[in-house]
């Protein structure tokens, strides 16, 4: 799923926006763009429309679950 996420600087009107394919690649950005002082204007997913930055948390935990999943989930599928 691809987010989409503007930003621009503290009191001006231009904004620019970048894409990435990933929530984990998302809160990256968003981390690169508050230490260059970049204002987040909007979070955006066609999955999930506008999101905040809570949200995108959890995705990306979600996201890395199904990366790297526990014990008890490999025990699952051996299981099956």
């Amino acid at each position: 799923m691809a987010y989409v996420i503007g930003f621009g600087m503290k009191n001006k009107r231009e904004a620019a926006k970048a894409e990435v394919p990933t929530a984990i690649e998302a809160l990256a950005l968003i981390k690169a763009l508050k230490k260059s002082h970049e204002e987040i204007r909007f979070i955006r997913s066609p999955q999930e429309g506008d999101i905040g930055i809570e949200m995108l948390r959890v995705l990306a935990k979600e996201e890395e679950e199904e990366m790297n999943p526990g014990p008890t989930a490999r025990a699952s599928r051996r299981r099956s």
